[in-house]
């Protein structure tokens, strides 16, 4: 039996899988695998950790492991514990011993280089590919992190996107609540301003009420205090002056009573009696006192005094009487010349119109005719019965419906507006200025006066309607005349045009045209014109001028001078 070659223990080849010795176990490949699976990152175990470990020690032991690349050789028969190698490695390894004893120890010294360069270049592989390894999983962990963390973010996002449409819905809940809250608010409020306005229109009602009676209380003592400035004449006076109220004295009845022409204080003066059995009498009395008293104007009949007991008034004497008396030629008067009757409607304008500018509120007659209308020596008109007309008693003896209505005022010049709703105002007394100048013109009754006009200027036959009494008619004139005076007697208040600014600057242009005509005829006559004439106060030589002109027209007639002295 042949000797063996006696091998070193430093020369005996070791089991690169088993390293008894050191106080390891080797573990199969399998094993590793399994630890250093990625799963670990899911366990958070850092195998990566272990496997390093136990590669490296197969490097340390000094061994160098041999790696068969035959096919009998496995890395999945590798176990951990004494059974670590196969017994197909085992014969293997017999016949490696059996070939290598036969072998030279130079060859064995080559083949152990080739082994440990071998090894080197794997371990250095194996080192790089674990160094690559371990940075998968470093990444991989990584990523799972913030995977994780995306994850967490995400879920974080859903419960916060969550809360914020909550919120939202919350806030939509909320600011319906409060645009509901905001109507409402809005409603109370237009209500609370409703009632404000109501409450403030209120309060200004009772101020205004407040300051009408307190107006009035002052309107009172103002006029208890101007009652001075009347004459005051006892019962005695009176009845010596009328001489106990003689018929012989009276000179006309009105609907408030008798009316009688006397003298007081050597003053020719007309004085008025109200009727005993008149309801109103008393007021009709006190509210032409307090309204006459204050009022001075060339164009009102002016009161001299009264006897406030018995409730007479005393008045300036008109010696010519009425213009109705004088248009309707009562007591054989002889007719007004076109030239005095144009002067006479700019003389009423101006009166109405003084009436109407008075303060704190407009003086409305209410009475405006022919009736009220008086003439004194000159010709000039004035308006009389100013304050009357509101307390004129409803109801009156020896007045005939010509005269009276049951409304205050006489029928055919009353505004049929005023009829109508008992509305008041200053164009009440244009209708009844119109109504007045188309009988200035035609001395015509006033009942349908307006048509039988309207119709004769749609005709052309105006010349026809006017005054026959008049032979000289201006027929261009005498139809603005008319046309204006229509226009004042419109049906509708809106219709009619104003007084001051409208009315009375035309009817002004007229009876500067009549009396232009009056001057130059009467300088053909050898008569000089006053010097200092005017609408308003025309002296005696006018008055003779006017004498004259009507002696004239009544000469032209064939009709004897006649006057009245009423």
């Amino acid at each position: 039996m042949p000797v063996k070659p006696r091998i070193s223990v430093g020369e005996t080849f070791r089991s690169p899988f088993g390293r008894g010795g050191q106080g390891h176990s080797v573990k199969s490949f399998a094993d590793l695998m399994s630890e250093t699976d990625i799963s670990f990152v899911s366990s958070n175990r850092p195998s990566t950790h272990r496997m390093s470990s136990v590669t490296y020690d197969f490097m340390d032991s000094g061994v160098t492991p041999r790696f068969s690349t035959s096919s009998d050789t496995s890395f999945a028969s590798i176990h951990s514990g004494p059974k670590f190698i196969s017994p197909s490695y085992h014969q293997g390894f017999s016949s490696f011993s059996q070939d290598s004893g036969r072998t030279s120890f130079t060859g064995s010294t080559q083949s152990l280089g080739d082994m440990e360069s071998e090894m080197r270049r794997l371990k250095l592989e194996l080192k790089q590919t674990m160094d690559l390894y371990s940075t998968a999983c470093r990444e991989a962990l990584a990523a799972k992190r913030k995977a994780t963390e995306l994850n967490r973010w995400r879920i974080e996002e859903e419960r916060r996107l969550e809360e914020s449409r909550f919120s939202e819905e919350a806030s939509l809940s909320i600011i319906e609540k409060e645009k509901a809250r905001c109507r409402e608010a809005i409603e109370a409020a237009e209500e609370a301003k409703k009632r404000a306005a109501m409450e403030a229109q209120r309060r200004l009602n009772i101020e205004k009420a407040l300051k009408g009676v307190e107006k009035t209380k002052r309107a009172k003592d103002n006029l208890s205090y101007h009652d001075i400035r009347y004459r005051r004449y006892s019962i005695e006076e009176i009845e010596v002056a009328t001489q106990y109220f003689s018929e012989s004295k009276k000179i006309g009845e009105g609907g408030y009573g008798p009316v009688y022409s006397c003298y007081l204080d050597h003053t020719p003066v007309a004085v008025k009696v109200l009727r005993l059995d008149a309801a109103q009498g008393r007021s009709q009395f006190q509210r032409e006192v307090e309204v006459l008293s204050l009022i001075r104007h060339p164009n009102m009949v002016l009161l001299l005094g009264a006897c406030p007991e018995y409730g007479i008034l005393v008045y300036e004497y008109m010696a010519k009487g009425s213009l109705e008396d004088r248009l309707f030629k009562i007591g054989n008067t002889p007719a007004l010349s076109w030239q005095i009757r144009f002067r006479i409607a700019a003389e009423i304008a101006t009166g109405l119109l003084f009436l109407h500018q008075t303060k704190p509120e407009p003086l409305v007659h209410r009475d405006l005719k022919p009736g009220n209308i008086l003439l004194d020596n000159n010709y000039i008109s004035k308006i009389s019965d100013v304050g009357l007309a509101r307390l004129v008693p409803t109801t009156s003896e020896n007045v005939t419906q010509y005269h009276m209505t049951s409304a205050a005022g006489t029928f055919c010049y009353i505004d049929p507006e005023h009829q109508q709703t008992g509305m008041l105002g200053v164009k009440s007394d244009v209708y009844s200025l119109g109504i007045l100048l188309l009988q200035l013109i035609t001395a015509k009754p006033p009942m349908g006066l307006t048509h039988i006009v309207e119709q004769a200027i749609e005709n052309e036959t105006l010349k026809e309607i006017v005054d026959s009494d008049v032979p000289d008619w201006p027929i261009e004139e005498t139809l603005c005349f008319a046309k204006l005076a229509l226009q004042c007697a419109e049906l509708r208040r809106k219709d009619r045009p104003d007084l001051g600014t409208e009315v009375l600057p035309e009817i002004n242009r007229l009876s500067d045209f009549a009396e232009e005509k009056m001057i130059h005829f009467f300088f053909a006559k050898d008569f000089g014109p006053s010097p200092n004439h005017n609408l308003t106060s025309i002296t005696p030589p006018i008055s003779q001028i006017s004498e004259v002109m009507s002696n004239t027209i009544a000469g032209n007639q064939g009709s004897p001078k006649s006057q009245s002295s009423a």
